[in-house]
């Protein structure tokens, strides 16, 4: 037990190495990943956002497929145009190491393949001189970039320079000899040049923008040699754009929208759906627009679709299971305790795992007793509890822009469903719009409130649609364990009718 706990740990945050536990959340969701073709990858922060792409960039990069990942954490808080500045260095510099280690590493080199990607790739090495020759190209425009960047933005600059003006001048001189009856005339022209030096002074401001839209065709040029040296297309990953300010979200997204259309450089973008702003219709329009430049590739598994969620975490904790030889999971954990995990974790793969691993530290202090020694359902509520800090430290730390407002409306929702309704769900008028309604979508990204049903009807409201939420188990489980909670138990077809009372309506004000 001590080893799967030791594993499950290790897996709480995705990496290059883990890629070897990699579930699929859907089939055919790596495929699609790995396809000719932009993509948005949405799910909430631990959904496998990450681990998706990781994994797709490891497959790639066996098949020798230029690829770049960047996670774009780095760049939280940097403004614009200096983040886009940022983010094109750390993707020119990713393009470079690739192009210096798996185009060029034969497969003989096992410390490099075996170690990373377990197998070894089938698609012979790239030809080292134009390898290198395209790596100093890299280099070069890297060396621009990186200048640029620690330049002062929209400074006066003053250029001053010299212009002349030349005038030419002749004289004749004539001579003659002094000997009487003989007569010889000499004739001389001398030049004479007039410089005229004037000092012209011309003033304008920099500008990282100009400079961008200046070198984009540069960028371009070195995307389609990298597609004809690897004889294909070229991936580049980009990693939770969420972090990025959401105002200069679209511009980075159509920045290398702009570079990689019809260069064989396919974008791969994971982020929280509304928590990001990637495309601002206008004249002309900011972005990629999902539907005709992207296409979207939903990781969330929600409670709605509980028994789905349930049959993929399975298999995740599963997977550890059987690396560490004990199956199976009803060994260690309860139908009740997993039940209560999925519950607890929303659905949400991370969350899934590390409230299963506090609970088998709490099975273990309570030294077994009544419940006995497999992890149980009060051993989960217990760990939900405690996970609560973990989830508000990511809440605080993804809403730097809007916390205040977030978490007032958190409290709101909090209040009606404990203190005014004494249950752990509310429904919320599909037709319902405005900032509020905004505010609980992006409570639902940051998991503090789960979708539990897309569609409800309610008595006495003919022909409105309501959508149900669930409150997270955090706020009532645990040390805030609530007595005689009327818990609505939504993932059962027996209880379907208590979601449909009319006092379980959230008016947003």
């Amino acid at each position: 037990m001590e080893y799967l706990v030791n594993l499950v740990e290790e897996a709480a945050r995705s990496t290059k190495e883990g890629v070897k536990h990699f579930v699929e959340p859907a089939p055919g969701t790596l495929r699609r990943a790995t396809s000719r073709r932009h993509h948005i990858i949405f799910g909430r922060r631990g959904s496998g956002k990450s681990s998706l792409l990781h994994k797709a960039a490891s497959d790639l990069t066996i098949d020798r497929r230029p690829i770049a990942h960047v996670n774009l954490e780095a760049f939280k808080g940097h403004s614009y145009p200096d983040v886009l500045l940022s983010v094109l260095i750390s993707t020119l510099k990713e393009f470079k190491r690739w192009m210096e280690s798996a185009a060029v590493y034969p497969p003989t080199r096992k410390s490099f393949w075996e170690t990373l990607f377990g197998t070894t790739p089938t698609r012979p090495a790239y030809a080292r001189k134009e390898a290198k020759k395209l790596s100093k190209m890299l280099e070069a425009e890297i060396h621009k970039l990186e200048e640029e960047l620690h330049r002062t933005d929209k400074a006066d600059l003053v250029v001053k320079f010299a212009a002349e003006e030349s005038k030419k001048a002749s004289a004749d001189a004539k001579a003659e000899t002094g000997i009487p009856g003989f007569s010889v005339k000499a004739k001389t022209q001398a030049e004479f040049t007039n410089k005229d030096t004037q000092e012209i002074e011309e003033t304008y401001k920099r500008s990282k923008i100009d400079f961008l839209h200046r070198h984009i065709l540069d960028y371009q040029k070195l995307f389609r040699q990298l597609s004809d040296l690897s004889g294909g297309d070229a991936y580049l990953f980009l990693d939770d754009l969420y972090h990025i300010r959401r105002a200069d979200q679209s511009s980075v997204v159509d920045y290398f929208h702009r570079i990689a259309k019809d260069h064989n450089l396919w974008l791969k973008i994971g982020t929280i759906r509304h928590r990001t702003r990637w495309y601002i219709h206008g004249d002309p329009p900011t972005g990629m627009k999902v539907g005709d430049d992207a296409d979207e590739i939903d990781l969330d598994l929600t409670l709605e679709k509980y028994r789905l969620a349930k049959e993929f975490l399975v298999k995740v904790l599963t997977n550890f299971a059987n690396e560490a030889k004990i199956t199976p999971i009803s060994s260690f954990l309860t139908d009740g305790a997993l039940d209560r995990l999925v519950l607890a974790c929303g659905g949400v793969a991370r969350d899934f795992l590390s409230i299963f691993r506090r609970s088998v530290g709490i099975a273990r202090e309570r030294g077994g007793g009544h419940r006995g020694e497999k992890v149980g359902a009060e051993d989960v509520n217990v760990a939900a509890g405690e996970n609560d800090s973990s989830k508000r430290e990511e809440f605080e730390r993804d809403t730097l822009d809007d916390n205040i407002t977030l978490e007032n409306e958190f409290q709101k929702l909090r209040d009606f469903c404990l203190d005014k309704n004494n249950t752990n769900c509310f429904l919320l008028n599909k037709d319902r719009h405005g900032p509020e309604v905004d505010l609980i979508h992006e409570l639902v990204d940051l998991k503090l409130i789960h979708l539990a049903r897309s569609r409800v009807t309610v008595r006495g409201h003919s022909g409105q649609i309501f959508e149900a939420y669930m409150l997270d188990l955090s706020q009532y489980a645990g040390a805030r364990k609530r007595r005689k909670l009327k818990i609505v138990e939504f993932w059962k077809e027996s209880s379907k009718g208590a979601l449909r009372g009319q006092s379980l309506i959230y008016v947003p004000s």
